[in-house]
């Protein structure tokens, strides 16, 4: 694109009003790579550090995120302890409460497990939080799918059906909770004595077939009213809880052409339950080492892996249908190899790591671009993550992008100085927040209990795929 076309489109972004959402991936507080809590600077206690997490927050604040995310897999071991730190926090919502605290604009959104937890405690925590904050939290409502999780309950997981069957329940059935204590009921009147208006807080008396409670829930509504739905996952039980209850998605995808899929079927879904398709916001991850120049990106990528690179080419080789000798690491694949490279079908990653092999780097090299990460890899300059960025914007493949730094104690920082300002420049996101609540800066539209497209539902299960 010429640099006139640019401007052009730019200010027509501008014009339109139309900007992107980002978000910040919280973890185990070091960053998105596992080499991370060894590197210099980084203090290796991270992992119990809940100052470290405001930190990061604040950083990711100062460069106007709209949110924080915080994955969770209650119990769920991922990695080897011998050489790598838990993926996630020691508890999330301990976590954004201490980030509360500390912050004043950025949203607050963690996980939470429909599958095994109670939607009562659910509901109370998140609200909790949401006032806490002053309207800022978000609920990232998923199930639960794995046995290692389900074991720790002293449990075996649940079919589909149980499982979003249930999940559709205990989302309809937390947001009731939210919405039992009236949104007039305060009254906290010193001088006539009266706290609340009684009649306004009130049971639900909610019973279906996989969950139920009496309520009312006693916590009065936030700033924004009451939490934010999200959903994570892309099957088509994931469409319709989403399509139904979520405003923002939090999505995982290699290619253009997926994402927009993706996002495309997220909004049909809301349409079926009658929302405006607009409500839903499709934000895919992006994996960032951001540096001024490509090598000296590698190089870091390269230290943060080093000890993986054996495992990354045995699957680089499946990826490309080709032998990779271990011992010419620091050699390109010659023409040969690249004649025979045949991408995988069943792997999205394919056809760009075959791309980055093409322009000639060396083994190493091609392993250091991330081809075998789980979300597409920006390693460069900045403006690099901002065309990315632009790119999938512009052709409808996302609302916006939740980003993980690889290194999170200068990796914020990196994103927030080189990227954010040029995603300004363009007109492509915010100089200032939008308001102060999470609502407000996500642009959903206001809501407090169930919504009323919804409520008139009520215990109605959509169909539930096996898949």
């Amino acid at each position: 694109m010429d640099s006139s076309r640019e401007i052009i489109k730019n200010k027509n972004n501008a014009k339109a009003g139309k900007q992107m959402l980002i978000g910040l991936h919280l973890g185990n507080g070091y960053g998105s790579q596992p080499g991370a809590w060894r590197m210099p600077g980084v203090d290796p206690k991270n992992y119990t550090s809940f100052d470290a997490r405001v930190k990061q927050a604040q950083a990711a604040e100062r460069g106007k995120f709209q949110f924080i995310f915080l994955p969770d897999g209650p119990g769920a071991m991922l990695t080897d302890l011998e050489t790598e730190s838990p993926s996630f926090n020691l508890d999330v919502m301990l976590t954004l409460a201490a980030v509360a605290r500390e912050t004043k604009r950025i949203g607050l959104v963690a996980t939470g497990s429909t599958t095994f937890n109670e939607p009562f405690n659910l509901a109370r925590q998140f609200k909790a939080l949401d006032v806490m904050s002053h309207g800022r939290a978000g609920w990232n409502a998923v199930t639960s799918s794995g046995e290692d999780v389900a074991a720790n309950y002293g449990r075996r997981i649940p079919s589909s059906e149980e499982r979003y069957g249930r999940a559709h329940e205990t989302v309809q059935l937390i947001q009731e909770l939210w919405g039992s204590w009236g949104k007039e009921a305060w009254v906290h009147n010193q001088e006539s004595g009266q706290f609340a208006k009684k009649e306004q807080v009130v049971p639900i008396n909610y019973k279906g077939k996989f969950v139920g409670s009496r309520g009312p829930l006693y916590i009065p509504p936030s700033e924004q009213g009451q939490p934010i739905i999200f959903h994570a996952g892309g099957s088509p039980n994931a469409h319709e809880l989403a399509g139904r209850f979520a405003n923002v998605v939090i999505g995982a995808a290699f290619t253009i052409e997926d994402a927009r899929a993706q996002r495309n079927a997220f909004r049909e879904a809301a349409k079926r339950y009658g929302r405006n398709p607009d409500e839903i916001k499709y934000i895919p991850g992006l994996m960032t080492t951001i540096a001024k120049e490509r090598r000296t990106a590698l190089d870091r990528r390269i230290k943060l892996t080093e000890g993986l690179i054996p495992q990354r080419a045995a699957y680089l080789q499946q990826m490309l249908g080709i032998p990779l000798d271990l011992s010419r690491l620091n050699e390109p694949l010659s023409k040969e190899q690249l004649d025979a490279a045949r991408p995988s079908p069943y792997d999205p990653r394919s056809r760009h790591a075959l791309k980055v092999a093409k322009e000639g780097w060396s083994l190493r090299n091609i392993i250091a671009h991330g081809v075998i990460d789980y979300h597409p890899v920006i390693v460069g300059p900045g403006i690099e993550a901002a065309d990315h960025m632009q790119a999938w914007f512009e052709a409808g493949a996302a609302d916006g992008f939740w980003i993980s730094p690889d290194i999170n104690e200068d990796g914020i920082d990196a994103f927030v100085d080189e990227v954010v300002p040029i995603l300004q420049e363009r007109g492509l996101f915010h100089q200032e927040y939008e308001g102060k609540t999470l609502r407000e800066n996500l642009g959903a539209p206001d809501q407090y209990g169930v919504d009323s497209r919804v409520s008139t539902r009520r215990n109605e299960t959509p169909e539930i795929s096996n898949n």
